[in-house]
C-alpha cells in the first residue's frame, strides 16, 4: 500500500503541472465568467433599468409628437416595439436572482471562486443571460440616437384656476368626485342658480387634476356661455398649442380638433351653459368607453345638463348652511371688522342679520362681505342692514343675490352708478374696452371730457367687484351675474333694451323702442332696420358688430332727437339715411362699414364731439362735412379711402377742440405742410401716407411736432426710396406701430443709436418691399414685440450679420455701421452679434420671401413664442441654439418640405426641435 504521504506529494506534483493549463483554457473560453453567475445577473438587471427608462423617456416624446398630429417615425416604432419585446424576454433571467439567493442549502454553497456549487444550471444560464445583456446594451446605443435634445416641456396637464374658498362645498365636491371617479359616468353635469358656486367647484376639480398626470394627457376649462363655436375653438386650440388659421372654416377646424382630441384621454369643464349645444361643432368628440375622457358642464338650467346627456349623473348646488357661511363672509372682512363683531354686542347681531340675509349664496356673501370689509362703527353696519332688506328683484333665478349686491350699488355715487349701468349694454362675458366706455360715457355727459376721471371711474368699480380686470390692460369685463344685477337695476331707473349677443337675425319690434333711453343689438346677426321708430327719449344706440347689416330705413333717425351716442362700426352698410334730426349726436362710429359718402346734413349736427371714420375703404365723399362740425374732438380717417390731396382738403383749422386725429394723405405736400408746426400736427395720432408720388425720403425726426403719433401706415408711395429714424435724444416720438405695404422702390432704412424715434416700436410690418435685401436695423428696436415680413422677394437676411472682422450691414446709418466696426476691432465680431437680443418679441411670421437666406444668428430669445415660415424656400437655418435660450417658444409653423432642409447643430438638435413644428 502506498505512503500517503508520498501519494499526496506526487498529487500536489500533478496539480503544479496540471492546473495552470485547466485555468489557462477555462479563462480562453471565458468560462470563470460564466461561472461568476451573480455578477452577470446583477448587470443584466441594471441594464433592464436602464432600457425601461429609456422606453418611457421616448414613449413622453411620441405622445408630444402625437399632440401635433405627427407620425411616429418607423425606425422609433421598430425600436420601442423590440424594447418591449426585450423587457418581456429578460423577465426569467432577473426574477432568478431570488431564487438563487434564497434559503436553500445548495445555493449558500460557494467554491472559493465565487461560482455556485450548482455548477451546471449556472452554465445553462449564464451563456443566454449574456446574450441578453448584449442585446440590451446595444438597444440603448441606438435609443440614445433617437433620443431628442433639449425639447421643452408640452403644455401642462391642467392650466391652474383661481382657488376660491370653498366653505360648505365638501360634500358636493365629494358627489362630484364620485361621479368623476365612475367610468360609466362620461358626462357630469353641476347646475344650480347664478353666484351658487358652480364656478368654484370646477376651478377646484380643475387644480385637483394637476396630481393626475398618468391619468389623463389634457384638462381644458371653457367659459362657453355666449362665445361663438370659433372663440370656443380658438380657446381649445390655444390649449393644445395648435395653429391657428384665420379665415378658416369651422367644420374643417372642428374636424382637426376632434382628431387631436381623439388621440388623447381629456377631460373638458365647460362653465355656463346656457343652451344645448353641440360638441362636434367646437371639435370635441363625445367621450366613450374607446377613450376614457370626461366632461364636466356647469349651467343654470337642469333641462339643459340632460339634453347635454348627463342626465344620470346631476349634481344640484345647494346652499351654504349657516357654519360655511359665515366662515365666507368673515374670511373676506379685515381684522378690525372681525374685532368690532367679536367686541361689540350690536355690531354682532348687525354682522348675523346680514349674514342670514344673504340666505347662503356665496356670491352674495363674497360681495357683501368685501363691500363691508373695513367697516367698525355701528351706524355703519346698521346702514347696511337696512340696504339689505329692500324686495329683492325676480329675475333668471338670481333674484336672492340681487338686493345683496343693491349695498354695493348703492355705496357708489351717481354718475358710478350710472357708468356701471352703462356697461351692462355689452354681452355677457365680452371685453370691454376701457377707451370706448370712457368715450361713450363722454358723449352721454356721465363725465365731462375728462378721459382720466373716466379711467379713474372704471378703477373704482373694479374695486368695488362690479367690474372685474380683462385679459389685457386695455380691457375690463363684468361677471355676467353682477350684470343680470345690473340689468335689473336698469329696468327701474333707465329703461334699457339690451338684446346683445343673442343671435338676433331680426330687431325688436319698433313698439319696444318707445320707452328705451338705452338701447344695445350689438354681436347679432341683424340684416336690415328698414323700420322708423319714436324714441324721443334714447341716449345711446348700439349696433356694432351686425356684420350682415346692410341697410337702415330712409326715416330710421326721424324720432331720435336726444340720441347722443350712434355705433354702427363693423357693418356693412353703403349709407347713411337722413340723419338731420340728430341734433344732440355726439358720437358717431362708422369705422369698418361700406359707406361711400357722408349725408350733406351732416353738418348740422353741431353737438358731435366724435366721428370715427377709420378703415372706411368705399368712403370717397365727405361732403365737406368734418370742417363744420366745429365742437369736433376725435376725428379718425385713417385708412379711409378718403385722403387728402391739399391740407385745405379738409380746411380744419376752425376745429379749435380738435385733440386726436386719424388721417391719409395722399400728398408730400400735404406732409410737409403738417410737419410745420401745423395746429393739426398736435392732434395727430395715427398718420396713413398713399399714393404720395414724388417723395423720395422720410425722415421721422420731422414728425417731432406730432407729439402724440403712435402709428404711421405706408403704401403705395412708388417714389420712396429711403426711410430714416435717426437718433435724436432731444425729441423722440412715441411711435408704436408701423407698417411698409407696397413700397417698390423702398431701398434703405436707417436706423440711429438709441434714443432713436423708433424706440418705442412694438410691431413692424413690411409688405412688397421688394428692393429691401435686409432689415439690420431692427437689432435695435428694444421694445418690438411682433414682426411681419411679407412678399419682399429682394429679402435675403433679415439680420445681416458679422461673421469675421468686417461687418456689412446694408441698411444700417453710417453711424451705426461706425459704431459696430469700432466694437468689432475692440472685441470682435462674435462679442457685437451675441450683445444684441431681441428681448421683448414673441412673434415672427415671414411669408414669401423666395431670396431669404438667414434670420440672424442665433441668440436669446426671451419672449418668443412663435415662427411662422411660408415660401421661404432658401431659408435653410433658424437662429437657435443650445447656446441660447428660447423657454417660452411654442411653435414653429412651416411645410414639412421646407422643415426637411433646415440645417442644426447635429441629429439630436433636429429631433429635439421636430418637437415644436406644426405643419401648415
Amino acid at each position: 500500500m502506498a505512503d500517503p504521504v508520498t501519494t499526496a506529494a506526487a498529487a500536489v506534483d500533478i496539480a503544479d503541472h496540471i492546473l495552470p493549463h485547466i485555468r489557462a483554457c477555462i479563462e480562453a473560453i471565458g468560462l470563470l465568467s460564466f461561472l461568476n453567475f451573480q455578477e452577470r445577473q446583477s448587470s443584466l438587471q441594471q441594464a433592464v433599468e436602464d432600457l425601461r427608462d429609456l422606453e418611457r423617456k421616448i414613449k413622453s416624446e411620441v405622445a408630444a409628437e402625437t399632440n401635433r398630429l405627427k407620425d411616429c417615425p418607423p425606425e422609433v416604432e421598430r425600436w420601442l416595439n423590440r424594447a418591449a419585446e426585450l423587457l418581456e424576454e429578460t423577465k426569467r433571467f432577473v426574477e432568478e436572482k431570488d431564487e438563487e439567493t434564497g434559503g436553500s442549502e445548495l445555493a449558500r454553497c460557494w467554491c472559493l471562486c465565487a461560482c455556485s456549487a450548482n455548477l451546471l444550471r449556472r452554465c445553462r444560464l449564464c451563456y443566454p443571460i449574456a446574450g441578453k445583456l448584449q442585446e440590451v446594451n446595444k438597444l440603448i446605443d441606438a435609443g440614445k440616437r433617437l433620443a431628442t435634445a433639449g425639447r421643452e416641456p408640452e403644455p401642462g396637464l391642467v392650466e391652474p384656476r383661481p382657488r376660491m374658498p370653498t366653505f360648505g362645498m365638501e360634500g358636493m365636491l365629494k358627489e362630484l368626485r364620485g361621479y368623476f371617479e365612475d367610468d360609466e359616468r362620461r358626462i357630469i353635469a353641476v347646475w344650480g342658480q347664478g353666484g351658487i358656486g358652480k364656478t368654484t367647484l370646477l376651478n377646484e376639480l380643475n387644480n385637483e387634476l394637476e396630481s393626475r398626470a398618468g391619468d389623463f394627457h389634457v384638462v381644458i376649462m371653457l367659459t362657453v356661455s355666449t362665445n361663438s363655436i370659433a372663440d370656443v375653438q380658438r380657446k381649445i386650440s390655444d390649449r393644445l398649442a395648435l395653429p391657428w388659421k384665420e379665415g378658416e372654416e369651422e367644420e374643417a377646424r372642428a374636424n382637426f380638433l376632434a382628431k387631436v382630441l381623439g388621440k388623447k384621454k381629456f377631460v373638458i369643464l365647460l362653465d355656463d351653459v346656457r343652451e344645448k349645444i353641440l360638441l362636434k361643432d367646437m371639435g370635441i368628440p363625445v367621450p366613450d368607453a374607446t377613450n376614457s375622457s370626461k366632461i364636466v358642464l356647469a349651467s343654470r338650467n337642469k333641462q339643459v345638463c340632460c339634453e347635454m346627456g348627463a342626465q344620470r349623473s346631476l349634481i344640484m348646488m345647494k346652499l351654504l348652511d349657516d357654519e360655511a357661511s359665515w366662515n365666507l363672509f368673515r374670511s373676506k372682512l379685515s381684522d378690525e371688522a372681525i374685532d368690532a363683531i367679536n367686541h361689540k354686542k350690536n355690531v354682532e347681531t348687525y354682522a348675523d342679520a346680514i349674514v342670514q340675509s344673504c340666505d347662503g349664496l356665496p356670491l352674495a356673501l363674497s360681495v357683501i362681505g368685501t363691500a363691508v370689509a373695513g367697516l367698525m362703527a355701528e351706524g355703519e353696519w346698521g346702514y347696511v342692514v337696512k340696504a339689505t332688506k329692500s324686495k329683492p328683484q325676480k329675475i333668471d333665478g338670481v333674484n336672492e343675490m340681487f338686493h345683496q349686491l343693491k349695498y354695493s350699488y348703492d355705496r357708489l355715487d351717481r354718475t358710478l352708478q350710472q357708468c356701471f349701468l352703462y356697461c351692462t349694454l355689452y354681452s355677457d362675458h365680452d371685453s370691454i374696452k376701457r377707451d370706448q366706455l370712457v368715450d361713450y360715457w363722454m358723449a352721454e355727459g356721465l363725465i365731462h371730457n375728462n378721459a382720466g376721471r373716466g379711467h379713474h371711474i372704471i378703477g373704482r368699480l373694479i374695486s368695488a367687484c362690479l367690474l372685474q380686470s380683462g385679459d389685457s390692460e386695455s380691457d375690463v369685463k363684468m361677471h355676467n351675474i353682477v350684470r343680470q344685477f345690473g340689468l335689473s337695476l336698469a329696468k327701474q331707473e333707465g329703461k334699457f333694451l339690451v338684446k346683445a349677443g343673442k343671435g338676433l337675425k331680426e330687431a325688436p319690434a319698433a313698439d319696444q323702442w318707445k320707452k328705451a333711453t338705452r338701447i344695445s343689438l350689438m354681436s347679432n346677426k341683424i340684416k336690415n332696420l328698414d323700420i322708423s321708430p319714436d324714441c324721443n327719449d334714447l341716449l345711446t344706440l348700439l349696433l356694432q358688430k351686425n356684420s350682415k347689416l346692410e341697410k337702415l330705413g330712409p326715416k330710421f333717425f326721424i324720432f331720435m332727437p336726444n340720441l347722443r351716442v350712434l355705433d354702427l362700426s363693423h357693418t356693412a352698410i353703403t349709407e347713411l339715411p337722413e340723419c338731420d334730426k340728430l341734433v344732440s349726436l355726439q358720437y358717431l362710429n362708422l369705422a369698418y362699414t361700406r359707406i361711400t359718402e357722408l349725408p350733406q346734413k351732416l353738418r348740422v349736427l353741431q353737438a358731435l364731439r366724435h366721428l370715427d371714420l377709420s378703415a372706411t375703404t368705399a368712403l370717397k365723399n365727405t361732403n365737406d362735412n368734418c370742417s363744420k362740425l366745429l365742437r369736433l374732438r376725435v376725428l379718425n380717417l385713417f385708412r379711409s379711402e378718403y385722403g387728402i390731396n391739399d391740407v385745405n382738403d379738409l380746411n380744419l383749422d376752425g376745429l379749435s377742440m380738435l385733440w386726436f386725429l386719424g388721417i391719409t394723405i395722399y400728398k408730400e405736400d400735404v406732409l410737409k405742410k403738417l410737419k410745420k408746426k401745423h395746429p393739426l400736427a398736435k392732434s395727430t395720432h395715427r398718420l396713413s401716407l398713399k399714393y404720395c408720388e414724388g417723395m423720395s425720403s422720410i425722415q421721422v425726426s420731422s414728425f417731432e411736432h406730432m407729439k402724440h403719433l403712435e402709428e404711421i401706415y405706408i403704401e403705395s408711395c412708388n417714389g420712396l426710396k429711403e426711410l430714416i429714424a435717426d437718433a435724436d435724444a432731444g425729441s423722440t416720438t412715441h411711435l408704436q406701430v408701423l407698417t411698409l405695404a407696397v413700397l417698390s422702390n423702398l431701398e434703405r432704412i436707417s436706423v440711429g443709436p438709441a434714443p432713436h424715434h423708433f424706440q418705442s416700436l412694438r410691431d413692424l410690418t413690411i409688405v412688397r418691399c421688394h428692393k429691401l435685401d435686409n432689415i439690420s436695423w431692427v437689432l435695435w428696436l428694444e421694445s418690438l414685440e411682433r414682426l411681419v415680413i411679407s412678399h419682399c422677394y429682394g429679402m435675403e437676411y433679415i439680420v445681416q450679420e458679422a461673421s469675421t472682422e468686417t461687418q456689412t450691414m446694408n441698411g444700417v446709418s453710417t453711424s451705426q455701421q461706425n459704431e459696430i466696426e469700432e466694437a468689432v476691432t475692440d472685441m470682435g465680431a462674435d462679442s457685437v452679434i451675441q450683445s444684441s437680443e431681441f428681448p421683448k418679441l414673441r412673434s415672427v411670421i415671414l411669408n414669401d420671401l423666395p431670396k431669404l437666406q438667414s434670420i440672424c444668428c442665433a441668440r436669446n430669445f426671451s419672449c418668443l413664442e412663435s415662427i411662422r415660415v411660408e415660401g421661404c424656400k432658401n431659408l435653410k437655418r433658424l437662429p437657435i441654439s443650445r447656446t441660447y435660450r428660447i423657454e417660452k417658444l411654442k411653435q414653429i409653423c412651416g411645410s414639412d418640405e421646407w422643415w426637411r432642409t433646415i440645417d442644426w447643430e447635429d441629429e439630436n438638435m433636429r429631433a429635439g426641435m421636430h418637437d415644436y413644428f406644426i405643419p401648415i
